[in-house]
């Protein structure tokens, strides 16, 4: 491959600074909001993207396959997260009403409750450490990046 078409294919030097600065900051930002979170409710982010989900599910129940793709999980990863949030009583697992093969991930009270004690204080955090920090101007530059960004990885 000649020099001009890596330099085609290649992002430049700043086109890297900005990549580094935009992943390094993004991590930052989930890893303060996860920490804010755990202090304030006792969730892990994984506790919570799964009662979020457990909760915008009909019913308040998933099948695990279709959890998993919600939260962007591999069905490992989710099924020992699953059994920890069952042993502290925050969801259980039912049989399946439609495959008796399979079981549905069911939100419990306990788990509805701590998801609502944990949800203020997230949605406070997420002002303090990300809107509070942006313009308006920059809070709707933002939101078009996310948009040309998961329009361009097809993620819906």
């Amino acid at each position: 491959m000649s020099n001009a078409v890596s330099r085609r294919i290649l992002p430049t030097t700043d086109q890297l600074r900005i990549w580094r600065e935009f992943i390094e900051t993004a991590e930052a930002l989930r890893t303060q909001l996860g920490a804010r979170l755990q202090d304030e409710s006792g969730l892990s982010r994984g506790d919570y993207a799964v009662l979020l989900a457990l909760t915008e599910a009909a019913g308040d129940r998933l099948r695990p396959s279709d959890l998993a793709a919600r939260i962007d999980w591999e069905r490992s990863r989710l099924s020992h997260h699953l059994g920890r949030m069952e042993r502290r009583g925050l969801i259980r697992r039912e049989e399946c009403a439609t495959d008796s093969r399979g079981a549905d991930v069911v939100l419990t009270p306990a788990g509805a409750v701590a998801f609502q004690a944990a949800t203020i204080p997230h949605l406070r955090a997420i002002r303090a450490l990300f809107v509070d920090a942006l313009t308006p101007e920059q809070l709707d530059a933002a939101a078009d990046l996310a948009t040309a960004l998961r329009t361009h990885l097809k993620v819906s």
